[in-house]
């Protein structure tokens, strides 16, 4: 409890400086970047006079110097305000609160299913290393690993969504449907199966290897060959000694992955058309909303951020060397 404690504690103090770097590297790639979200506007809206742009700079707050517009955003963050999104003319927060749920939905189920699925392929490829069924689980997996996830995607679209006509083309639910409780359920599990397969077969690939991998470097230790002298079977040594410490590599990769997969989240939403964070990014860019993008950056740090630290615990709890340090006792 007190090394977890220490652990958090040493996080906390780190995530500052992090979260300070991301706000000003944030902000000073968005001064630098051409137009903002009132050219972006005054476009759509097939052009405006230079009085309609200066009022519309002064409204959101783009009139002002570099340090002053820095230091208004910095003392808005404090007070979790993200600023005003132009293009959608809304709070940036509510719009993220909005769609972040469809975003962590995703991934969550997409983590869950490459977890599960890539540990116990790589157990089986790791209990016979160099075995038949090894050559076989490896070749998949690199095969797996090495497609893009929106040509996956589309691939799986065409087959199983456009040619067999099994599950729906895009959308996180049916639109209007009129469905709640397990209707509802039933009908986003339909409209994530695609997405999910999509983002989580490549990271399925990646869990096996690493899993492969780490079992593979544990059987010439002596605690497995002292296991195999006391006639153990096979399989308790595998479940009880190999895989077991092989777990640990597994969890680290499984923190590291989290900004990758919010990356990834972003092609996948794009193909399916799923109104999550990862589109939002998206349409962020697209109308040169500046508060909107910052505030994805920022949210998505924080999100990385908590992801690692949770990592970072549960690793403790499994080696109490992590939370002290690296020192035992």
């Amino acid at each position: 409890m007190a090394g977890a404690l220490l652990l958090l504690k040493r996080r906390a103090l780190t995530a500052i400086p992090v979260m300070l770097i991301v706000l000003v590297f944030t902000f000073v790639l968005m001064e630098n970047a051409s137009g903002d979200a009132v050219d972006a506007y005054l476009v759509s809206i097939g052009g405006g006079d230079a009085g309609l742009r200066d009022a519309l700079r002064q409204q959101y707050g783009l009139d002002g110097s570099i340090l002053a517009r820095f230091w208004l955003y910095i003392t808005s963050v404090l007070r979790l305000d993200l600023g005003w999104s132009v293009s959608f003319d809304r709070p940036v927060l509510n719009l993220i609160l909005e769609r972040l749920p469809n975003t962590l939905l995703l991934m969550a189920s997409a983590t869950t299913l490459a977890f599960l699925f890539g540990t116990a392929l790589g157990i089986i490829a790791g209990a016979r290393p160099r075995g038949l069924t090894d050559r076989l689980l490896s070749a998949m997996s690199l095969a797996l690993y090495s497609m893009p996830g929106f040509w996956l995607g589309l691939v799986m679209a065409i087959v199983f969504a456009v040619q067999l006509r099994w599950l729906p083309t895009s959308g996180i639910e049916t639109v209007a449907s009129g469905k709640s409780g397990l209707p509802r359920m039933l009908d986003v599990t339909r409209h994530l199966v695609l997405p999910v397969a999509s983002l989580g077969l490549i990271y399925l690939a990646l869990f096996l290897r690493v899993m492969r991998t780490a079992m593979a470097a544990i059987w010439p230790l002596e605690f497995v060959l002292f296991a195999q002298s006391k006639g153990l079977s096979r399989s308790r040594i595998v479940i009880r000694h190999v895989a077991r410490n092989a777990a640990l590599p597994l969890i680290t990769v499984l923190g590291l992955q989290s900004a990758t997969m919010l990356g990834g989240s972003v092609v996948i939403e794009s193909v399916f058309a799923i109104p999550g964070f990862g589109r939002l990014a998206q349409e962020a860019v697209s109308g040169r909303d500046t508060p909107l993008l910052m505030g994805i950056i920022l949210v998505s740090a924080v999100f990385v951020i908590l992801i690692n630290l949770a990592v970072d615990l549960v690793l403790s709890a499994l080696d109490p060397r992590i939370g002290n340090g690296g020192q035992v006792g």
